[in-house]
């Protein structure tokens, strides 16, 4: 009896683990960024001794409409009360549950540029769920140190070091004639996922979930359609 209850309590558990991993991917891109600003916003919100908020003053905040803060949460399996609204610490506890895998994913920089040096400087600490180990690049100068806390290394030993450290999570910020290859070493090397600013298109197996961000063609988009206000 003792080990059929303890087989009943680690299925329940697995099922748990399984209900939960599809409930996560079940939820869209643009529901999860939502998720993560509202989380930033709950933060900042708890930091100022506010306990609890109402879902029309966080979609104020998030330049959101209340149904959609309500639709988000809800996904997140989060609830509110129509006389209290939502309890902050609960809310940033809910969104966790979403948001965090339970265990720090690690990535890999490839291009310490101006940019590579920025985001190196600004991630440590941002985000709980994801830390930056190595960074890669071609010249010899920018290797073999530790810069903003990260140890740098020649791009040449990219998936060696990849492969060696588990990194599931690549970032390219190298310029565009080096995008396409280092996207090639990082998922021979293994990642999930990549986060590229290079200001070309990079191809990858549909298994690895990318994230492209060109900082030129945002701006130029925002000259046109600020030019047509004026």
């Amino acid at each position: 009896d003792s080990q059929r209850e303890k087989n009943h309590k680690h299925l329940g558990e697995a099922n748990c683990k399984e209900g939960r991993i599809a409930r996560i991917m079940a939820i869209s891109k643009k529901t999860i960024e939502r998720l993560s600003l509202y989380k930033r916003l709950v933060h900042d919100l708890i930091y100022q001794n506010r306990s609890s908020i109402f879902s029309h003053e966080l979609a104020s905040l998030a330049h959101a409409t209340p149904a959609q803060v309500r639709r988000d949460l809800m996904l997140a399996q989060i609830k509110g009360s129509s006389s209290k609204g939502y309890d902050l610490v609960e809310l940033k506890n809910g969104i966790d549950a979403v948001l965090l895998t339970g265990s720090i994913q690690k990535a890999s920089l490839a291009g310490i540029g101006n940019l590579g040096r920025a985001i190196l400087s600004y991630f440590p600490h941002r985000s709980p769920s994801v830390e930056i180990t190595a960074a890669f690049d071609s010249d010899p100068n920018k290797t073999g140190r530790i810069i903003h806390g990260c140890r740098t290394y020649h791009i040449n030993d990219m998936k060696k070091v990849m492969q060696e450290q588990n990194i599931t999570i690549g970032i390219i910020t190298a310029p565009g004639d080096a995008a396409q290859s280092i996207a090639d070493t990082m998922v021979a090397a293994g990642v999930q996922g990549i986060l590229t600013f290079a200001p070309v298109p990079i191809r990858v197996p549909g298994s690895v979930f990318t994230e492209h961000l060109d900082l030129t063609m945002s701006l130029e988009k925002l000259a046109y359609f600020s030019q047509q206000k004026s």
